[in-house]
């Protein structure tokens, strides 16, 4: 099938007029777009083509590309839409060079060049700039902590350690957009001893002077030893000119920090000196009459030189910021605020350095440093976890496990942050002079709202993109009153971000999972009912909120989940590598280590959207996560060691197996993966009553068979409601196999009957009890319904929805105002279960069963005739 369309593209964020480097991904139908065809990206409003590089991301069984990725570099900032055609790309009038040497990789963008080691401490040797150097060298630093106690006295001692290099790829050379990967470890100074295993990528764009950083570190310590103190990463500026033309920048709530190691402000700046004092604040260069302004210049060389500057981030609500005329000298504090930009410059004549933190004060305690501003060279320090703060602590919360009275998985502790991960992105700009003010605010804007381009949601719909689910329709009062309460949930939860204050670099981006409406919060401290980590879906439901609405806010939501989920609850290395954690009061404290937290069908939204190379690699890491589950059995406490290396539930345990094995089929034509998801097909087919048996099986990974182990040992609603349903939907439209998807609707009618239509139909083999709460089992109902054409069914499915109190209920409306330590609005009935739930399958309902969905009218007569 030729592609005869053109395939709308909007900015996700509002338009900044300064140079860009954008990202994006595009989904195709199968058959649509095959690998050879190109592509033609133009600017909607007069048709300018646009050079772009593209490729394919993901494939369709019949060798057509499923999803494409695509680099363009706009060094005016570009347009509000764009339009993407078949035809040939325009070639870039700056292309990106790669050169490489055994000790060296260099990149040159046309405008910069950087210089990278591939080994030693300085993965950045330089940046120049028309010849001039504005960064002499990068390497990634941070502070060990140890203490100890005796006679009831506590000292302390910090350790420093840095960068060590061990590999460097190139991973893209352009034309438009260039990628290299350094992976390495930190190394203790002045020891043998390397830990915190690092990997970021560097990217760069043809034309442009910004860099994009994705830096990830490992935690691999002893949590009860190894606390970090500061981690970050610091770049060498050298310094030119007087000291009163070199600037420092820190952006602040809504302003700058705007100021020189010698500032024109004495008592006695007057007249045009004030209006030179001006000028230099806005970040111009000042000049003087060695004999004019002589008298002046005495002054300046009396008053205080400024060689030391810093912000903290101390938590979501305050930052300080700092100066220092020298070492041994105090810091002197310059103003307190509430929320920083995450934005700092350093520079001199002839320029700098500008570099932007996203989420900085988010992911807090973070903060920025410089030291040497009055020297030749000064440093800038960017900290992903500021020494000014607290030390890192990543130990449990208690040295028991309670399983019956918190809800906690299992009796064993198994509390280890060892092998988990934080991912943080940061933006440079190499600048020939100091940005302006209106520059630096738009910086500050692309760091945190990086361009990107999306398609239309109607486009995501008609492409089949990720499955199953619906647009917004308002046609009827009554499809009108459920789009309401799906927006209302997203409202609340973003209301209750803020209001909670769920930030923290360990903790940004994840909800709470339920309420305690006695004292007010959400249950931090009980055990499995903290953190949400993953539990049923909320990030299928984020992202599918997004793709049919197109709202920025929504994917900041999906977004900061993401890069929480794939890293802080995943195992990425360790006896638990490819599993996650349940959730618990610590991210990483519950005892039961499962494939569902980590799987890549939960992560795989965001890859697909914007090409991001972490989220590949994470993707990467799970595709074998079921030979972990041979040393940690899933279903250890319920079935002893026996002739099967392990035992897993078809759900949520091998759901996850086969969203793992689909995306490694498709992002690599790995036929070994489809072939492992075919065994597992099978042998369900060879169950008594395919889905509907079981769910617990004998597994073997290394063969992928299945063995079914009876018809009623375990409870179904685990097998629905963790992201199943929807990775077999989309599954299901790659394999094309009838049986499959008869077997998917079996289940699906069969979930919500009850015992005596039941027992007809398994031969009295299965009990109810194994079949509960109804609302998480929605999706597969209305799957079945609608593949059976069963209206009993599809009317039984939105009776459940809608006698769900999330389909009753303005929560806006319905909220209480209550007192915790500040005032609060609650809604004490609230779950972070049910609210993704009862809103991914009503979005799903609403695809296929939308003409059963009784009319405002018919449910006051139900509830009447109740």
């Amino acid at each position: 099938m030729a592609l005869n369309k053109t395939i709308q593209l909007n900015r996700l964020s509002q338009k900044v007029s300064m140079p860009v480097g954008m990202t994006w991904g595009v989904p195709w139908r199968e058959g649509e777009l095959r690998r050879d065809e190109a592509l033609c990206l133009t600017r909607t409003e007069d048709g300018t083509a646009v050079p772009m590089q593209h490729w394919a991301t993901a494939y369709w069984p019949d060798e057509s590309v499923k999803w494409t990725a695509h680099a363009a570099a706009e060094p005016e900032g570009g347009a509000d839409a764009y339009s993407l055609t078949k035809g040939e790309t325009t070639s870039p009038r700056q292309q990106i060079i790669v050169t490489q040497t055994d000790e060296t990789i260099q990149l040159d963008t046309g405008v910069m060049v950087l210089t990278l080691g591939r080994s030693g401490s300085q993965w950045l040797h330089s940046i120049t700039r028309g010849g001039a150097e504005v960064c002499s060298g990068g390497e990634l630093v941070g502070l060990k902590e140890t203490s100890s106690e005796a006679s009831g006295i506590k000292t302390t001692r910090s350790e420093p350690f840095e960068s060590q290099v061990h590999r460097m790829a190139i991973e893209q050379e352009g034309p438009v957009r260039a990628v290299v990967k350094i992976d390495g470890r930190h190394r203790a100074a002045g020891s043998s001893r390397e830990w915190l295993p690092f990997s970021m990528r560097l990217y760069v764009y043809a034309g442009l002077e910004t860099i994009r950083i994705v830096h990830t570190f490992y935690y691999d310590g002893n949590p009860n030893e190894d606390f970090i103190k500061g981690i970050g990463i610091r770049f060498a500026v050298p310094m030119r000119g007087e000291h009163y033309n070199r600037h420092v920048r820190f952006a602040g709530d809504s302003g700058l920090f705007a100021e020189s190691p010698k500032t024109l402000h004495t008592r006695r700046t007057k007249g045009k000196y004030r209006d030179l004092f001006e000028e230099q604040t806005l970040g111009r260069s000042v000049s003087f009459d060695p004999e004019e302004d002589a008298y002046f210049l005495s002054l300046l060389d009396d008053s205080a030189t400024w060689d030391s500057f810093k912000v903290m981030q101390q938590s979501s609500e305050h930052y300080r910021i700092w100066k220092r005329t020298s070492e041994g000298c105090s810091w002197v504090k310059v103003t307190d605020g509430r929320r920083a930009g995450g934005m700092a410059y350093v520079g001199g004549s002839g320029g700098g350095l500008a570099c932007g933190l996203r989420n900085f004060w988010q992911k807090h305690p973070s903060g920025f440093e410089v030291h040497g501003t009055a020297q030749d060279q000064a440093s800038l320090t960017v900290w992903l976890w500021s020494p000014d703060g607290e030390a890192m602590d990543l130990r449990h919360y208690d040295t028991k496990t309670h399983v019956e009275s918190s809800y906690e998985g299992a009796e064993e502790l198994r509390a280890t942050p060892y092998g988990i991960a934080n991912t943080n992105e940061l933006t440079l700009w190499c600048t020939e002079e100091t940005p302006a003010p209106e520059l630096l605010e738009q910086m500050r804007q692309e760091t945190d709202h990086p361009s990107l381009l999306v398609c239309e949601p109607a486009y995501y719909h008609e492409a089949g993109a990720f499955g199953i689910w619906s647009l917004p329709d308002r046609s009827t009062e009554a499809k009108r009153e459920l789009e309401e309460r799906l927006d209302g949930i997203i409202s609340f939860y973003q209301d209750e971000v803020e209001q909670r204050k769920w930030y923290g670099l360990w903790d940004y981006g994840d909800f709470m999972h339920s309420y305690d409406p006695v004292r007010h919060v959400w249950n931090y401290d009980l055990g499995g009912c903290a953190w949400q980590n993953t539990e049923l879906a909320p990030n299928m439901w984020l992202w599918i909120m997004f793709l049919r609405s197109g709202r920025e806010d929504i994917f900041r939501m999906a977004e900061a989940m993401t890069r929480h989920t794939s890293e802080v609850d995943v195992y990425h290395f360790g006896e638990y590598a490819g599993l996650g954690s349940r959730h618990n009061v610590v991210h990483w404290g519950c005892g039961c280590k499962e494939a569902r937290i980590g799987m890549a069908g939960l992560h795989r939204y965001f890859y697909y959207l914007t090409a991001d190379e972490r989220i590949g690699d994470m993707m990467d890491e799970v595709r074998d996560s079921d030979y972990t589950t041979v040393n940690l059995d899933p279903m250890r406490y319920y079935f002893p060691k026996d002739e099967h290396p392990t035992h897993v539930r078809v759900g949520p345990d091998w759901a996850a197996f086969s969203s793992n094995w689909m995306t490694r089929w498709e992002r690599y034509e790995d036929t070994a993966y489809r072939d492992k998801i075919l065994v597992g097909i099978n042998s369900i087919k060879g169950a008594n009553y395919g889905l509907i048996s079981g769910p617990t099986y004998g597994y073997d990974p290394k063969t992928g068979v299945l063995t079914p182990m009876g018809d009623d040992n375990w409870g179904r609603h685990l097998a629905i409601c963790m992201g199943g349903p929807q990775v077999w939907f989309e599954l299901a439209g790659m394999l094309k196999d009838p049986q499959w998807e008869e077997m998917m609707a079996e289940l699906g009618v069969y979930y919500n009957k009850s015992q005596e239509e039941k027992d007809k139909l398994t031969h009295g083999q299965i009990s109810t009890k194994r079949f509960e709460h109804p609302v998480l089992s929605a999706a597969i109902v209305a799957y079945g319904a609608y593949y059976k054409k069963d209206e009993e069914t599809a009317r039984k499915c939105w009776g459940i929805l809608l006698g769900n109190p999330f389909a009753n209920v303005h929560l806006q409306e319905e909220a209480s105002i209550v007192t915790h330590v500040d005032t609060l609005r609650e809604i004490d009935w609230m779950n972070t279960n049910e609210a993704a739930q009862w809103s991914l399958n009503t979005i799903i309902a609403l695809e296929l069963i939308a003409d059963y969905l009784p009319e405002q009218q018919e449910l006051k007569l139900q509830e009447q005739s109740k």
